[in-house]
């Protein structure tokens, strides 16, 4: 059996709090073999940088995945092409820097495919996120029994309807991008572990992660808003995984909501 973390969108200095706070402990006592992270938020609440996605690394994230916001601190075109361990949502147009998938080996030694795609719906208009999954997994499964999929995305329907189309392909299946965690987990007929969102790693007492007065001002204005990360209290979002190492199929999803 392997056993995997995939830790919800991580939000700026209280979300790597969190995870500094929260990962080695999780990872000694729940026995987990590999950590997969989406950082798209990490740097300031929007995007990442070369130094959070080094300090990331050395709290214990094997992979991190990104999103729509993977492009908003520029410098990551500097240096995402070179850095395996992070991958922006596969279905960019060819010539985007960076890759959307990739093929990791656990401490144990046990290879597993991690690829990230974005939603379409109230998304930025990408390729389809079907068709880029059904060219991605041939290549995956040459290799490779255990895939995760970060799938980013805004609608409920696109991810349901997604993780059936890929049930019985994949092993694991995680929404991300709303930053609240769903109480739907469970394991698909075919044996994929399915969560339609992981959730938030970040400020608890925010909107999404960031300040409640500057949403609400934003929500009774209409007037433009510059949007900081909220402070004080954070919440832990992830879950936890377990996946027949042979099969590749999915035994077991636990939610994961810590707070400090």
């Amino acid at each position: 059996m392997i056993r995997l973390l995939m830790i919800g969108d991580i939000v700026g200095r209280p979300g790597r709090r969190a995870v500094k706070e929260n990962l080695p402990g999780l990872v000694q006592e729940q026995k987990i073999d590999f950590v997969i992270a989406n950082g798209e938020n990490a740097a300031g609440g929007n995007g990442i940088t070369r130094e959070i996605t080094r300090e990331l690394f050395t709290y214990g994230i094997d992979v991190i995945t990104m999103g729509n916001h993977v492009w908003n601190k520029r410098e990551v075109i500097n240096f995402i092409e070179n850095e395996s361990r992070l991958i922006r949502p596969a279905n960019y147009p060819p010539g985007t820097p960076g890759k959307g998938y990739g093929i990791y080996n656990t401490k144990n030694n046990v290879k597993i495919g991690v690829f990230n795609l974005s939603g379409r719906i109230f998304m930025p208009d990408l390729d389809c996120p079907f068709r880029s999954a059904a060219t991605i997994l041939p290549l995956l499964k040459e290799e490779c029994k255990i895939i995760l999929l970060d799938f980013h995305a805004e609608a409920t329907s696109e991810k349901i309807a997604l993780a059936y189309y890929l049930d019985n392909d994949i092993s694991a299946f995680c929404g991300t991008h709303t930053h609240v965690q769903t109480a739907d987990e469970r394991i698909l007929p075919g044996g994929t572990a399915y969560i339609t969102d992981v959730g938030m790693t970040g400020p608890y007492e925010s909107v999404i992660g960031v300040k409640k007065e500057l949403v609400i001002e934003k929500f009774l204005t209409q007037m433009p808003k510059r949007f900081e990360v909220a402070a004080g209290t954070y919440q832990f979002n992830a879950v936890r995984i377990d996946i027949d190492e042979q099969t590749g199929n999915a035994l077991s999803i636990t939610r994961i909501q810590n707070y400090e």
